[in-house]
């Protein structure tokens, strides 16, 4: 007989939930630093969104995966369009004092912001062209980026009330009806979704779509339906997974703590036990056993992480028999036990 099984890695579903609390990996990289350019008037909304991506990123990460600062183009604090101001980390001058510009660059527009050129602006943007900084516009935060010239023959999104004026003052930018337009190192959006959307795209494309999953996992749980029948989304939402199998997950989600056999679950939604296994492993990539199994963890983790309640009711709660199983299996999936990871969260 060997000693302590290997660790287990969750399956795709459940490690998105889990991710944050996961063993770091060997590697860890310098965060990836983003500035956001605040023009006065901007969309409080559409900068929280762009901000909120980069945090929650870092979040579900073990490791911070993003910094970010603020400038400012004329002088801080910057008022926003709800009137509330912030306060900038920096103001622009000229591009001589931003010789190490972050490897992104935010424009944050509004429906009040300008529409003018602003030289120190572009002077700074001309600058992070020359240094590779990829560039995006939040709002018609685009405008900006063609005054400098450079979303010449390049696609952009803007607000729909600014389309007139980018196809009259810019003939060599094509203005988009799309919400969100990435073209070459240029990234433009024309609102605050979209703006959730286009910090999604960026963050994907350096740490790949597995963060991306982990980060709607957090920030998806409140869309509503085309019924408008506000409610909480889950896993078990997803249209795109068969209704026998989001019975059967629902069924494994409301049996925590006394867990349904594999037989009674595939009896309960009038299928057999083969059809089961088959339904998982095609669309979860896991076996029912597995998945039940991560699900009762992952609802210890919250209770453990959460909650002051001792960790044998936890247990208890979670459809473990014994406190010495459920340890051993927090320990297999986490890395630490569950009282280590109670005094370090």
């Amino acid at each position: 007989m060997t000693g302590h099984k290997e660790k287990r890695n969750f399956s795709a579903k459940m490690r998105d939930a889990n991710s944050a609390f996961l063993p770091a990996g060997s590697t860890q990289s310098e965060p990836t630093h983003v500035g956001f350019i605040l023009q006065k008037h901007f969309s409080m909304m559409a900068f929280t969104a762009a901000v909120d991506a980069l945090v929650t990123a870092n979040l579900v990460n073990t490791s911070p995966l993003f910094s970010y600062e603020t400038l400012a183009v004329d002088s801080s604090p910057v008022i926003s369009d709800l009137g509330i101001e912030i306060s900038a980390d920096s103001i622009i001058n000229d591009a001589s004092s931003h010789k190490n510009l972050p490897k992104i660059l935010i424009i944050c527009g509004g429906f009040r912001c300008s529409t003018d050129a602003h030289p120190a602006l572009s002077m700074l943007l001309k600058e992070a062209a020359k240094q590779g900084v990829i560039m995006g516009g939040i709002w018609n935060g685009a405008i900006p980026l063609a005054h400098a010239g450079l979303l010449d023959n390049l696609s952009c999104a803007v607000h729909p009330d600014n389309h007139a004026f980018m196809r009259e003052r810019f003939p060599h930018v094509t203005t988009s009806n799309q919400v969100f337009v990435r073209d070459n190192n240029r990234l433009s959006c024309a609102g605050p979704v979209s703006a959730l959307e286009m910090m999604l795209y960026l963050i994907g494309q350096i740490h790949g779509k597995a963060i991306i999953r982990a980060i709607r996992e957090i920030l998806s749980c409140d869309q509503i339906s085309e019924s408008s029948d506000i409610r909480l989304n889950q896993v078990i939402d997803d249209p795109c997974l068969p209704e026998k199998l989001r019975d059967l997950m629902s069924l494994m989600a409301a049996n925590i703590e006394e867990p349904i056999s594999a037989d009674e679950l595939s009896g309960l939604v009038g299928i057999s036990r083969r059809q089961t296994e088959r339904l998982f492993q095609h669309h979860l990539e896991t076996s029912p056993s597995r998945y039940y199994l991560e699900l009762r963890i992952t609802h210890a983790r919250r209770l453990l992480l959460q909650t002051n309640d001792s960790i044998t009711n936890i247990a208890l709660a979670s459809g473990f028999v014994s406190t010495s199983h459920f340890s051993n299996c927090y320990k297999d999936y986490f890395g630490v036990s569950p009282t280590l990871a109670r005094e370090n969260r």
